[in-house]
């Protein structure tokens, strides 16, 4: 499979938080599938952390990578491809995030692993 986690799944992988199903704990850390990690996703991060609304133990681009590549995920850049997708995506999430998500799946063949039932009303696979 060619997964992409949401933000709080990656969290959650990185933590090996008891919020991650089962599901998708086993099927991102199975050696087969390619997962990769959205700029995105490493963007709201930060942001979060900035705004105080997400401690971390080391400065975000530091902790994304280290556990980026801990996790053995790939960097996955937002690219013009992309962003002409998100535009042309139908109103039924307000999360820009979440929306780039669903653009990058949507070019790149991706499944995206995330709880979040806004992104799964898209037409793109998900899995929880």
């Amino acid at each position: 499979m060619r997964l992409l986690p949401d933000t709080c799944t990656f969290l959650w992988l990185a933590a090996d938080a008891p919020k991650l199903s089962a599901r998708a704990r086993k099927t991102c850390r199975e050696w087969a599938n390619l997962v990769w990690l959205g700029a995105q996703s490493a963007l709201r991060i930060a942001i979060k952390h900035w705004l105080g609304r997400l401690p971390m133990p080391l400065a975000p681009s530091a902790y994304v990578a280290s556990k980026r590549d801990w996790l053995g995920l790939e960097p996955l850049p937002f690219g013009e491809s992309s962003a002409a997708c998100d535009a042309d995506l139908p109103p039924l999430h307000r999360d820009p995030f979440d929306r780039g998500l669903v653009a990058q799946a949507t070019v790149h063949g991706l499944t995206i692993v995330t709880p979040d039932p806004d992104i799964r009303a898209y037409p793109v696979p998900t899995l929880w």
